[in-house]
């Protein structure tokens, strides 16, 4: 199985493909594959309580149904750590979830390990 990373910078104003690649990311969880998830920019408010039980994208479904399913696939994510101060994201943001946050170079060093990267 391959390693899949999949890079998101589009967030909550545009929610059809931010859904998208979350359903991306447990699809490959769902054939076996293992991923992980690098959110920069907007993408980092993806992972508020209030924007995963309320964002849906047109034909790519719910934000809060694909999360559940990357975590429950042992999922991994990681925020830009710019990204998220910039937007106010905080350590409140993200209690209980699989998160690290991360600078530009951990981005370029989880591109060269995995197989695949697919961006959104």
């Amino acid at each position: 199985m391959a390693r899949i990373l999949v890079h998101v910078t589009h967030g909550p104003d545009d929610p059809t493909r931010a859904a998208l690649a979350f359903l991306v990311a447990r699809s490959a969880i769902d054939e076996g594959h293992t991923v992980t998830m690098f959110l920069a920019g907007d993408a980092v408010q993806l992972l508020r309580e209030s924007v995963l039980d309320n964002l849906v994208g047109l034909g790519t479904g719910r934000l809060r149904e694909s999360f559940d399913a990357i975590v429950a696939g042992g999922g991994k994510f990681y925020l830009s750590g710019l990204s998220s101060k910039a937007r106010g994201v905080s350590d409140q943001d993200l209690t209980g979830k699989p998160t690290e946050m991360a600078m530009p170079a951990v981005l370029v060093r989880l591109a060269l390990e995995h197989d695949r990267m697919f961006t959104y």
